[in-house]
């Protein structure tokens, strides 16, 4: 997405824009094209111009030369165009090609993509694979409600007697530290063998489940055990399912407790630090146990709130924040006196991950003073969650409330907002441990359909801020069949290294009574889950019939891709989802945004529009026609659009049904005969079964030409469309080699090779010897030439790519080209498509030589005559290079040749790193345009760790007043000190560890980050320019001229006299963004359309509140604490201890 400079990093500064003297003339103002006070003269300038100019270019006594005139400099434009066109019709053999096509004619068949049949029959596929997962998922989770209501409670179960694989086990049995803790549990774990499986990417064993316990929950509690009993049927109910479907991936059913059992079963990935997974927490788990929500959480930070309770609010409202998906919206809110938002969001925001890091990180900054008003931040809440004026789910309505106590229950304020409908449910925290009565704070929720919550340490924080989904999930139990509807997730990665997933959910329920007459339970017993991988959904698009350009998407009701070519994050956190919006992924813009609007609302559609693309490499922009169709996925919240070039309406389907043809085309891929016909690389497609696949393309075509002799194309195992294709393009190089480059002498026209590239996957360069230097993907559909050159007209050219931090070229043996390419485009009959692009590499150095002679004032035969003292002449780029800089710049921007020898190292780079003057000048005169996007997918080194907002490592100490006072030694802080201490044994950086860190990611790991991107592409000047670069007496004149048929800008300038103008300087170079994008506050005041799930289960008639939680506390143990105090005067350093389990877990369980 496009979005204005000044939201990130610092913007470039503007031209200098003083007066320049003129010969006989005074100050003359220069004025700024883009100026619109300057609009209306410009035409007038324009026209002016050679007038204006004349006195200075000729003026007598000036020197003994002068500056080219506007009309010299357009005849040695005329020379470079005829040049390169010469050169590309002898060597590029474009016409020599669609003649041997022609010739060809009967080995191939013109075959049609029609979008709308294209597009439905990949969302009919789409929707079956989908479906036969659902009729699994509705199988599992009828058979988990059933198992569970013939499941007897049993109060003595004891560990011993559930037998299950454990698959955090292995990991704990062999970590020293855990081996005391955990090796009672072991006795009751299976010990299984497992077998590698490419489809799981990772060892299995089909025969057995495997259970996953969070850490922080005790494995031997009497709900877990039971849990473990009734869930252990489920076994037979995975094994069965994929015997009905082996295509099935992960099947998994997450409990309300806390357990996850999954099929097949896998060694858990244990991190290398603490492992912080609950299934609870995961996006799909989330989506499926409750429907969307509104949230507001607001948070005490009167003056009472101070030190460990403040901290433990802090990282209570970044845990809750974690309960929350996309389909969520959410606001938090700080209050005493008064209340006020703790970021810039002053009203309810979309809960994705972007938005979720600036609540986490503005929450941070929380500071505790004055005194409680429960009225306030009440009132500031319902007031948000009443706002109708904005985007928001509309479905559960809950206000959170974190504070250490009170005595007000402002009824008075429920009275006006909530009561007597009860529309929003109200949470309670009461955070860290206090004196304070607990009766408010219980009556507060209780009143109002909530829960009542008690957070004393930290260990207690996962647990209760996640418990809240149980009572949103009472409406859906009681619903009943109603609510059993299968929904799909975003894409996220699994934590099991399937890679991108989705997955679809269906809510489990707990159809148990009481009692004989009583109620019905309104407990949800969790979800049940099966993946699908992102890979399987893509093989049911279509394979290189689309053309390299063509492609296939998909979209949620978010507007999140599910498919897109560009869908490729750099790295990947399995806590989040992977959420980049279409608008996003690709350069957004009006039709773009009508699209993706019409795709969300379930619309089928078709479009063409005029849009820009980026090119693979993203270094250029190409303005582009694309044709759009689209047409929703049924049963699913997905909708699917494919989009296709003109060119590629059509593409060919090679018929050599003639096996004797097949082995001459064949022999053509052998490397014996590369010297002859010059060297061949194949694209690595799957075009078998049993192929073996390589990143080095000279064992992957051995492995080809071997597989081959033991099978033919029409064999059953491979793909027969690939194999034609690919033989028979083989076989049509091979004859534009005979007709066109054998008998050429390259070295006439300084030429390093020629080659050509087809969409059946051959690259031909020609001689063989240039493949040594040939760097271009091998495969043409993911080379930047092949598309750019589909996309435009005329001869693209492509310097070869520098980073500007790099060293510069080394220009040794001739070796450095710019390669120059065309599409080949073929008509047959009425039938127009492009199968190939031919091109040239050009010798960068004879070329830089030859490229000054083309641009000078002699012929081929005069000797270069440079200007005496006596003579008067126009300056040309061969002999006065001393004060002339001539230079070709692609329409990106990347200098490609120069008549400067210093600046031949600098081929490929962006212009204004080699000339900021100038390429500021060009910018500014409208020869170019900028575009600006977004990369969100980005990776970026670990950034050092600040102390921003952190806790200290250590546990806190008292002071000394602390010390003398009595009360203190009996009082509760002294409780929540010896907390804090127990459970900073084991979790000791709790308040700073990064949550990718917690998972056991190394230290070094790349992280996600924003990255902002800069492309030039050439801008509404298409006609022969001159101008000035008014800098005072450092003013330059210079000529710039687009080469017709070509991506090139030819421009002549005054070399600079000095640098008083280098201010300023365009950036091309992709840049990090600090505060991660564009600016959030700015984007949420203008959300992008999206749509929330079809259904809502917010409100029940029947539903129980009485179940709204209660209070508990331990005393405080005088030995404990005045042992606590020895050790914290002594100074000792705390020992490893063995796991604690959190006082929250244990009365939960």
């Amino acid at each position: 997405m496009a979005v204005p400079a000044r939201t990130c990093g610092a913007s470039w500064p503007g031209p200098v824009r003083t007066a320049r003297p003129w010969p006989g003339r005074g100050p003359r103002p220069f004025p700024d094209p883009r100026d619109p006070a300057s609009g209306p003269a410009r035409p007038l300038l324009l026209l002016l111009l050679p007038l204006l100019l004349l006195p200075l270019l000729t003026a007598p006594g000036a020197s003994a030369y002068s500056f080219p005139q506007q009309h010299t400099m357009q005849h040695w434009a005329r020379r470079l165009e005829q040049e390169i066109d010469g050169v590309m019709r002898i060597f590029g053999g474009v016409q020599q090609l669609r003649e041997i096509y022609k010739d060809n004619r009967n080995l191939f068949e013109v075959q049609e993509n029609e979008p709308q049949k294209l597009v439905e029959k990949v969302a009919g596929d789409i929707e079956s694979l989908l479906d036969r997962k659902v009729q699994a998922l509705k199988r599992l989770a009828d058979a988990a409600e059933n198992f569970q209501k013939a499941h007897r409670w049993q109060d003595n179960i004891k560990e011993e007697d559930i037998i299950y694989y454990d698959a955090k086990a292995d990991a704990e049995l062999d970590d020293p530290e855990g081996e005391d803790v955990e090796r009672g549990s072991k006795t009751s774990t299976l010990r299984l063998d497992f077998m590698e499986d490419p489809n799981f990417k990772n060892k299995v064993n089909y025969s057995y489940t495997a259970v996953q316990i969070p850490t922080d929950i005790y494995k031997g509690s009497t709900v877990i055990l039971n849990e473990l009993n009734w869930t252990e049927a489920l076994e037979n109910v995975f094994i069965e399912n994929r015997r009905q479907d082996p295509t099935l991936l992960w099947q998994v059913f997450g409990s309300a407790t806390g357990v996850t059992r999954y099929y097949p079963a896998t060694p858990w990935r244990a991190p290398k630090k603490i492992d912080l997974y609950d299934v609870r927490r995961r996006p799909w788990y989330i989506q499926g146990a409750s429907s969307p929500k509104d949230m507001v959480i607001i948070v005490d930070v009167s003056g009472s709130v101070s030190g460990l309770t403040l901290k433990l609010m802090k990282t209570s409202v970044c845990e809750m924040l974690d309960t929350l998906s996309d389909d969520d919206y959410v606001n938090v809110a700080s209050f005493n006196e008064k209340a006020q938002p703790v970021s810039c969001f002053t009203h309810l925001v979309q809960a994705n991950v972007r938005n979720k890091k600036v609540f986490k990180e503005a929450v941070q900054g929380m500071v505790a003073k004055g005194t409680t008003g429960y009225k306030a931040g009440f009132e500031y809440a319902f007031d948000q969650l009443q706002n109708s004026n904005i985007t928001r789910a509309n479905c559960n309505k809950m206000i959170m409330m974190f504070t250490d106590g009170g005595e007000d229950r402002v009824q008075d304020v429920f009275e006006k907002y909530n009561w007597p409908n009860r529309t929003v449910r109200v949470f309670t925290f009461s955070v860290g441990q206090h004196n304070y009565d607990v009766t408010p704070l219980q009556w507060m929720a209780c009143t109002n359909k909530g829960y009542y919550f008690e957070i004393p340490s930290i260990g207690a924080i996962r647990i209760n801020t996640q418990e809240y989904l149980d009572v949103l999930g009472r409406p859906m139990v009681l619903a009943g069949k109603e609510a059993k509807q299968v929904q799909w997730t975003n894409v996220y990665e699994d934590a099991l290294g399937l890679g991108l997933v989705v997955t679809g959910t269906l809510p489990v329920f707990n159809l148990t009574q009481d009692g004989p007459g009583e109620k019905k339970n309104q407990l949800i017993l969790g979800v049940m889950g099966i993946d699908v991988a992102l890979n399987d959904i893509k093989r049911l698009t279509p394979n290189y019939t689309l053309g390299a350009n063509g492609y296939v998407f998909a979209i949620d009701l978010n507007g999140y891709v599910l498919l897109h070519p560009n869908l490729k994050p750099q790295t990947t956190n399995f806590r989040e989802p992977v959420t980049l919006d279409f608008l996003d992924a690709e350069l957004e813009d009006e039709n773009k945004e009508e699209i993706r609007r019409s795709m969300i609302d379930g619309n089928k559609g078709h479009k063409q529009i005029r849009t820009l693309v980026k090119s693979l490499d993203e270094r250029y922009i190409d303005e582009v026609i694309r044709n759009y169709t689209w047409v929703p996925i049924r049963s699913t919240n997905y909708s699917l659009g494919l989009v296709l070039p003109p060119y590629s309406t059509f593409y060919l389907q090679a018929n050599l049904s003639d096996q004797i043809l097949q082995v001459k085309y064949f022999e053509f891929l052998l490397p014996s005969s590369f010297e002859s016909e010059g060297h061949v690389f194949i694209a690595p497609r799957e075009y078998c079964k049993d192929l073996n696949v390589s990143d080095n393309n000279t064992e992957f075509l051995k492995n080809f030409i071997e597989l081959m002799e033991k099978v033919t194309p029409d064999s059953k195992q491979c793909n027969n469309f690939l194999l034609h294709n690919l033989i028979l393009d083989t076989g049509i190089t091979q004859q534009l080699v005979e007709r066109v480059w054998r008998d050429q002498d390259l070295n006439t026209y300084s030429l390093l090779a020629v080659f050509a590239a087809t969409d059946g996957g051959i690259t031909r360069v020609f001689p063989n010897k240039a493949a040594e230097d040939w760097t271009e993907n091998p495969e043409p559909f993911n080379a930047s030439f092949y598309r750019r050159s589909l996309d435009n007209h005329g001869y693209v050219f492509k310097p070869p790519h520098q980073d500007s931090l790099l060293r510069p070229l080394e220009l040794e043996n001739d070796t450095v080209g710019v390669l120059v390419s065309t599409a080949v485009e073929l008509s047959l009959g009425r039938r127009t498509l492009r199968p190939a692009v031919v091109g040239v590499k050009l010798d960068l150095e004879a070329w830089a030589e030859k490229f000054k002679v083309l641009a000078s004032n002699r012929t081929h035969q005069d000797q270069p005559q440079k200007c005496g003292p006596s003579s008067h002449c126009e300056m040309d780029c061969e002999v006065n290079n001393e004060d002339l800089l001539c230079v070709l710049i692609d329409d990106g921007g990347f200098l490609v040749l120069s008549n400067q020898n210093h600046q031949w190292d600098q081929v490929g780079r962006f212009f204004s790193e080699v000339d900021a003057n100038l390429m500021l000048a060009l910018y500014n005169n409208s020869f170019y345009t900028r575009k600006e996007s977004y990369d969100y997918q980005a990776a970026c080194a670990p950034q050092p760790p600040g102390n921003l907002g952190a806790a200290p490592r250590g546990v806190f100490v008292p002071t000394i007043a602390d010390f003398l006072n009595l009360a203190w030694w009996t009082s509760a802080a002294a409780w929540s000190l010896f907390q804090q201490l127990l459970y900073g044994l084991i979790y000791h950086s709790w308040f700073q560890a990064d949550p990718a860190e917690a998972e056991g990611s190394p230290e070094t790991r790349e992280s996600s980050c924003v990255m902002k991107q800069t492309q030039y592409y050439f801008g509404s000047v298409n006609a022969s320019y001159n101008a000035i670069i008014d800098c005072g007496n450092c003013s330059r004149l210079f000529h710039a001229q687009r080469l017709t048929n070509t991506n090139l800008l030819f421009v002549v300038a005054e070399k600079p006299l000095c640098s008083q103008c280098e201010a300023g300087r365009l950036l091309q170079k992709e840049t990090h963004c600090p505060a991660d994008g564009p600016e959030q506050c700015e984007l949420v005041q203008r959300p992008r359309y999206r749509r929330g799930p079809h259904i809502c289960f917010d409100y029940n008639a029947t539903e129980d509140t009485s179940d709204c939680g209660r209070g508990a506390s331990f005393p405080p143990s005088l030995g404990v604490l005045v042992s606590l105090q020895l050790l914290l005067l002594l100074g000792l350093p705390p020992r490893p201890q063995p796991q604690v389990h959190s006082f929250a877990a244990s009365r939960r369980l």
